[in-house]
């Protein structure tokens, strides 16, 4: 309890978590809002030219759960958690303030549990909260017609929203992990970023060898369990791959343990 109240002031009294927690909720609720305005918009244009006689020349679209939520709130918001999350360790080591911690808590492993832990569950709570807040403002700017998909009763709309919080609280402990893996916040913020985004789309480029291994990408399987597969063929379903993830977590962060304890702060 000692170490939990420890990081929990070094965390709450930094500018760098309120920061970081405005952006998540301006990023969350601002892109739900634009994904129902934008739907309501191309709808209404969709049927204006059905009015006038006109065939229109594009499909009006029908934002789901997974675009309401996913977009924002589990796409970059989640990717500002990693980054604040990363920021707590490699921030100590930046400053040598690592060194003090290590010295008044000599179980390394117990830090960087504290860290996760309570960046992991707040990126929890923030993510179910948002979720439901980008869900319902999504739904209020699309209307009734463009947001017809957006219910409580369309099939994985539920698991869009508690996914969204318990993949937040995975990807933080992920974070935590390459922070204390690479100990640069440059390094590892790039790694966040880059990998979900660019590195992960860039097999889809290699044919055959590519689609073999995409199915046991950390992040693709993170979309197949929201219920988004991408085209991809996976060998098990959305558990599966929840699954599957939660051992890439475990992965990592047990080697950030690992290394963080053979090697001196």
């Amino acid at each position: 309890m000692g170490v939990l109240a420890a990081e929990r002031i070094k965390i709450t009294s930094t500018k760098s978590p309120w920061w970081c927690t405005i952006a998540i909720i301006v990023l969350g609720l601002g892109l739900a809002a634009i994904v129902g305005i934008t739907s309501k918009l191309g709808v209404n244009s969709y049927n204006n030219q059905l009015a006038q006689g006109d065939q229109p020349d594009f499909e009006p679209f029908f934002p789901s759960a997974f675009e309401a939520v996913g977009s924002g709130v589990g796409g970059f918001g989640a990717l500002v958690l990693m980054i604040l999350a990363a920021l707590t360790v490699t921030s100590e080591y930046r400053f040598g303030v690592i060194r003090t911690t290590f010295q008044a808590i000599p179980n390394r492993a117990a830090v960087l549990t504290s860290k996760a832990l309570l960046i992991g569950v707040f990126g929890f709570l923030l993510s179910l909260v948002l979720g439901l807040g980008a869900f319902y403002l999504a739904k209020a700017t699309a209307g009734s017609d463009a947001g017809r998909l957006l219910s409580f009763d369309t099939d994985g709309t539920w698991r869009v929203i508690y996914g969204t919080a318990i993949l937040a609280f995975l990807q933080v402990i992920i974070a935590v992990g390459v922070g204390a893996l690479l100990r640069q916040s440059a390094g590892a913020i790039a790694l966040l970023l880059l990998w979900p985004l660019v590195i992960e789309n860039l097999f889809g480029l290699f044919g055959s060898f590519g689609r073999a291994v995409q199915p046991f990408l950390p992040w693709a399987n993170t979309s197949n369990f929201l219920g988004q597969d991408g085209g991809i063929d996976f060998h098990w379903g959305p558990i599966g791959s929840l699954i599957y993830f939660i051992v890439f977590t475990a992965v990592v962060f047990g080697a950030a343990v690992l290394v963080t304890n053979r090697r001196d702060a």
